[in-house]
């Protein structure tokens, strides 16, 4: 899955991928912050060379918010927060990918859409993922009723496309 990200992207790194890239990795094993650096590197054929200047201060942010904790061997592992982040993560990321499917599916029009959702979500993604743990309960509600309204308009659109297509055919 990773790889796969980084062939469609190239060297372009978007801002608050590290962070995601980090929980990603930690939900399958422990690592020390050499291993996630060297781990970057192997899986996107050395585009991405992620620095100790990145990937340590990462890994101290996360864990003062008690994303992940550190082992007694020096590696890093995620905590049930942690782990429940990264699942609510995934869970958005699955909603979205299956909306930009059906979006690129549509024709051209479809992916020029689909590339202004994605940019707004990651200018979005990289506000709350570094700002989510200050929010109120109140900020959080509001942001979950943005994006779940977000998402109902990109499904009435698509009902509407499809019931255009079957009219013409």
């Amino acid at each position: 899955m990773i790889s796969e990200w980084f062939q469609r992207v190239g060297s372009s790194i978007p801002r608050g991928f590290s962070r995601y890239f980090v929980l990603e990795l930690l939900k399958k094993k422990t690592r020390t912050g050499k291993e996630i650096i060297d781990y970057a590197v192997e899986q996107s054929n050395g585009i991405w060379k992620p620095s100790p200047g990145l990937i340590y201060p990462l890994l101290g942010r996360l864990l003062d918010e008690g994303l992940i904790e550190e082992t007694k061997d020096g590696k890093y592992q995620l905590t049930k927060k942690g782990n429940d982040t990264a699942d609510d993560v995934d869970k958005i990321s699955d909603i979205v990918r299956k909306q930009l499917e059906v979006l690129f599916r549509l024709s051209n029009v479809g992916k020029f859409v689909v590339m202004d959702l994605l940019e707004k979500i990651s200018a979005m993604g990289t506000i709350l993922s570094s700002n989510f743990t200050h929010m109120t309960d109140e900020e959080t509600k509001k942001y979950k009723h943005f994006l779940e309204s977000e998402l109902k308009k990109i499904q009435e659109k698509e009902v509407k496309k499809k019931g255009k297509e079957i009219k013409i055919e």
